[in-house]
């Protein structure tokens, strides 16, 4: 997104879209209602647990390694074939995102390079740090147009100022900013959907809406669908109020399945049956 007009908050402008507030507003619901379960008073570390594993399954999923749940549970080496390797990024980037919360807000691009360096898994030279020009961008399932480096690298700028100096935009909409510029920039040579939707969950964690890490949003993402998430995609690359909006309001509902996916854990907990 531009991060250059008259407003001087353009993610609180973006909040006031067609639609937005609806759906920030459903979506607290749902995330409130997690909260209020009675088995998160008493085990909501097993819930938190349980949110990062089916988090990480869902992010993998929209990357291209749809395991059952069931598999991931059961899988020690995941450092076999690709799909294997995209599942033990998203494990890894599931279980570091609580561990950068501090340095989110004052270092927002420091955190995303340690982000990508989790993901890759390697200390090959382009891993840590934005794509230099032409070097080439292994992300299947993103096929927008590639943004050159100088833009990618101004952008990253515009963004880290704006998360950085902060401001009245709900949580929401912070969150699917930076979801969907990191995916339509794809800054890094490889793993920018997982580095992205790992970054969309850090800002819903530090931002106070889901503390304790159980909505989550990779849930929602993979159950909506692939399609439905590259055409809520293409809305945001758009630039337009409605395309924006529609991107928005797919990632709250997107969060609202992880919170509820959550209900349902707690659910399950109370019965006994997990």
């Amino acid at each position: 997104m531009s991060t250059t007009g008259a407003t001087a908050d353009p993610l609180a402008a973006l909040g006031t879209l067609p639609g937005v507030a609806e759906s920030v507003e459903s979506m607290r619901k749902a995330v409130d209602r997690v909260y209020g379960h009675r088995v998160m008073r008493r085990r909501s570390n097993e819930i938190t647990a349980e949110a990062a594993l089916r988090g990480a399954r869902g992010s993998a999923a929209l990357s291209g390694a749809d395991w059952a749940l069931e598999e991931v549970r059961r899988r020690t080496d995941f450092s076999g074939d690709e799909e294997a390797r995209t599942m033990g990024a998203a494990l890894r980037l599931s279980a570091e995102a609580g561990q950068l919360l501090s340095i989110w807000r004052q270092s927002p691009l420091r955190v995303l390079a340690r982000l990508h360096l989790v993901a890759a898994a390697s200390k090959e030279g382009e891993v840590g740090r934005p794509r230099q020009e032409g070097e080439p961008v292994d992300e299947p399932l993103v096929e927008l147009p590639l943004p050159g480096a100088a833009e990618v690298s101004g952008r990253l700028d515009g963004l880290s100022e704006l998360i950085i100096a902060g401001g009245s935009a709900p949580a929401l909409v912070t969150a699917a900013v930076v979801h969907g510029e990191l995916l339509a920039l794809r800054p890094f040579t490889s793993r920018n959907g997982l580095v992205a939707r790992t970054a969309e969950r850090i800002v819903l964690i530090g931002s106070g809406l889901d503390p304790k890490s159980v909505c989550p949003a990779e849930v929602g993402h993979a159950e909506l669908g692939r399609a439905a998430y590259l055409a809520a995609l293409d809305g945001y690359v758009s630039g337009t109020p409605e395309g924006m909006a529609a991107w928005i309001t797919h990632c709250g509902r997107a969060v609202e399945l992880g919170a509820r996916e959550s209900t349902a854990v707690c659910e399950a907990l109370q019965r006994g049956a997990a």
